[in-house]
């Protein structure tokens, strides 16, 4: 057991209240030069909390999935009833977030907080209105996973379990948010995703129906990515940019095109790296561990050097 007597009279002294004071200030003073989060900070302005936002997508993904997540017990003549409800709970609930968000981002502290809150309220509106075409978009999603796997022997199972899933449906939501120009939030819900299954997706890539991440681990995909209908890719595939461009002040440009076009009914196997604003043609298939910072036609097939093997005698190396 712990001697609490042993640890109060073994407890460090305090720093003096002078010299605490100086470590205070000294702390409270720095700034960095940021025009952003100090200066908010200053005015009271509170971000969107990552504990809430979480709590959201657990109900959007109730939404989305009933019966999967959320509602226990849930019967045909009671589900409007929960869908109904979970909706009225997360709406207003979703446009503080929103509102936080867009305050913090404000330049204008004068003005921003009427209109933040007016603009929140338009956003998860908009947003709202869209969740039936996520929730089309996530059941083929989930059909793609599922025909794709040998290893699925339901529709359930991968609606449930699988993480590729679980990304992609905190990727279709944070898209939503990202057209509409939310600040934080959809980088957050993606963030929590990246968290969770180890699959990092930013919300400003473009991604068809269909889409199956198989086992998922390792995957990067770029904010600038275009990936097309029926696509397929496995665990370590990165989605990246070749380089960064500068600016007349050495700032990274932000934005630009700089990431992967995948068209339609490409597959890209374990490993592979594909780099730059680059086109891999419809059909494609991508071999495992290759690296890739050209285009390629449709129906390519491109695999690593052949491997070869030879025997090592009389201390020769490679």
């Amino acid at each position: 057991m712990i001697n609490a007597e042993l640890l109060w009279k073994n407890k460090p002294e305090a720093l003096p209240n002078q010299e605490m004071a100086s470590l205070v200030d000294a702390l409270c003073s720095i700034n960095h030069g940021l025009d952003g989060g100090y200066r908010k900070g200053q005015q009271h302005q509170s971000l969107p909390s990552q504990k809430v936002i979480g709590e959201v997508l657990e109900t959007l993904r109730a939404i989305i999935f009933p019966g999967y997540f959320g509602f226990s017990h849930l019967k045909k003549d009671s589900i409007h009833f929960h869908i109904g409800s979970a909706l009225d709970r997360v709406q207003p609930i979703l446009v503080d977030q929103i509102e936080k968000g867009l305050c913090f981002a404000c330049r204008d502290s004068e003005t921003c907080l009427s209109d933040c809150t007016d603009q929140a309220q338009a956003i998860v509106t908009r947003f709202l209105h869209q969740l039936p075409a996520i929730q089309e978009i996530l059941m083929k999603d989930a059909c793609a996973a599922y025909e794709g796997d040998p290893a699925a022997y339901s529709l359930d199972e991968v609606i449930f379990c699988y993480p590729g899933l679980q990304a992609l449906t905190n990727f279709r939501l944070a898209h939503e948010l990202y057209k509409q120009e939310v600040p934080f939030i959809p980088r957050m819900i993606a963030e929590q995703a990246h968290s969770l299954t180890g699959i990092d997706i930013h919300p400003g890539a473009e991604i068809g129906d269909s889409f199956f991440i198989d086992h998922g681990a390792g995957v990067v995909i770029g904010e600038t990515s275009i990936i097309g209908n029926r696509v397929r890719i496995y665990q370590g595939v990165t989605l990246g940019a070749k380089s960064f461009q500068k600016d007349e002040a050495g700032m990274l440009v932000k934005g630009t095109p700089r990431h992967p076009i995948l068209e339609d009914d490409v597959i890209v196997y374990s490993g592979a790296t594909i780099l730059g604003r680059v086109t891999i043609g419809r059909g494609s298939v991508i071999g495992g561990n290759v690296w890739l910072v050209n285009s390629v036609p449709p129906n390519s097939r491109i695999t690593q050097a052949q491997v070869c093997q030879s025997d090592f005698s009389d201390g020769a190396g490679i």
